[in-house]
């Protein structure tokens, strides 16, 4: 039985309390055992229309995440999740104020600027590179507003993907110039590298895990639009930082990103 109405924007309400609080919350899926998806995209949505409504942010784009094996492991969750981007959510000086945050962890990802509209279903990844102006290295800090990062599918998507803020790189490339799949990212941490990661670690090629993206919102009638920035998901596993901690990535052919966490 899904869970009614009322229930969802309880929720949705207290994930809000707990993004502006910085206080995590105790395992949604664990006090509502038969909580499916479709009541956590429910929830996901009224919490978006509270950051809309009450924190005057502005929807920018759409994130999938984990997409790859290594982040799939790491969390114990075994299939995508999904959500989305808002204005407040990107960071343009690369500087990350980790008091905003509960349990921060960096993901090295490629980030897709679209040129025109998507909605599934039947999306390709052929029609995600049509659809796309450029590609960037991306920096996303992921931060679970469950305790502990205590989730299962159900809570990662009740709460907008675990989506904390982002840092695109400073490059831009032509995404038909190059081979996704094979590009490798090389992720550094107070100047040691930690990861490395391949793109054909994200369904095969990022593209791929963007068109799962335009196909899955568009069950739920809701389409990309051109302008819009789309996260690919992490091609390394995710890493905790804390205040002090200076990040790198780099992908060659593409560009790199860095990040400082204040």
């Amino acid at each position: 039985m899904m869970l009614s109405s009322v229930q969802h924007m309880s929720i949705a309400k207290s994930l809000f309390s707990a993004l502006r609080s910085v206080e995590a919350l105790p395992s949604i899926s664990e006090i509502y055992p038969d909580i499916s998806i479709d009541d956590a995209y429910k929830i996901s949505l009224a919490f978006l229309n509270l950051r809309i409504s009450k924190n005057n942010e502005k929807v920018i784009g759409k994130k999938i995440g984990v997409t790859s094996k290594a982040v799939q492991d790491m969390l114990g969750v075994f299939q995508p999740d999904f959500g989305f981007l808002t204005d407040a959510m990107a960071v343009r000086d690369g500087r990350v104020n980790v008091n905003r945050l509960i349990s921060p962890r960096a993901e090295a990802e490629i980030a897709f600027k679209l040129n025109a509209d998507l909605k599934g279903p039947g999306i390709t990844g052929e029609d995600v590179l049509a659809a796309t102006e450029y590609v960037q290295p991306c920096f996303e800090i992921v931060d679970s507003r469950i305790l502990d990062w205590k989730i299962k599918i159900q809570d990662t998507v009740a709460d907008n993907a675990s989506c904390g803020v982002f840092i695109l790189g400073d490059k831009k490339a032509n995404p038909n110039d190059l081979d996704m799949a094979s590009l490798e990212v090389v992720v550094k941490k107070n100047g040691g590298e930690i990861s490395r990661g391949m793109g054909s670690s994200v369904q095969g090629s990022p593209e791929n895990a963007v068109a799962w993206l335009a196909n899955k919102l568009g069950e739920y009638g809701i389409p990309f639009l051109a302008g819009e920035i789309i996260l690919s998901g992490s091609l390394v596993p995710l890493e905790p930082v804390v205040k002090g901690d200076k990040m790198n990535m780099v992908i060659p052919n593409l560009g790199s990103c860095e990040v400082e966490f204040i």
